[in-house]
């Protein structure tokens, strides 16, 4: 679900807590998640489930703050009320082919 904006990127909403936010990756979230974890989003540790979580919390803390969308949840509130399926769905919209190239790189012949 994504809805169109004069010269912004798409928004996509995630169902938390039976409210649907605004998500997107954004500078804000990755300077929000740079001050939480110490290190670039850019060396996220995907094997890390804290630090996924984190950097979705960053997306949508920024992403509301950008759609003056009220969010006050803290990274434990947000992943109380955060579904597997809807953190799945965040990240396999964000590179789904990329992962699958990389797959096939790093994959042994037989």
């Amino acid at each position: 679900m994504a809805k169109r904006q004069p010269d912004k990127k798409p928004v996509t909403t995630l169902n938390v807590g039976g409210r649907k936010l605004p998500c997107r990756v954004t500078m804000g979230a990755m300077v929000r998640f740079k001050r939480a974890t110490g290190h670039e989003a850019s060396n996220l540790d995907t094997a890390d489930i804290e630090e996924m979580v984190t950097f979705v919390h960053c997306c949508v803390a920024s992403a509301c703050v950008a759609e003056k969308v009220d969010f006050d949840m803290t990274v434990e509130e947000f992943a109380d009320n955060l579904e597997p399926d809807a953190l799945n769905e965040f990240y396999g919209g964000m590179g789904g082919a990329e992962s699958a190239d990389a797959e096939k790189k790093t994959s042994n012949p037989r």
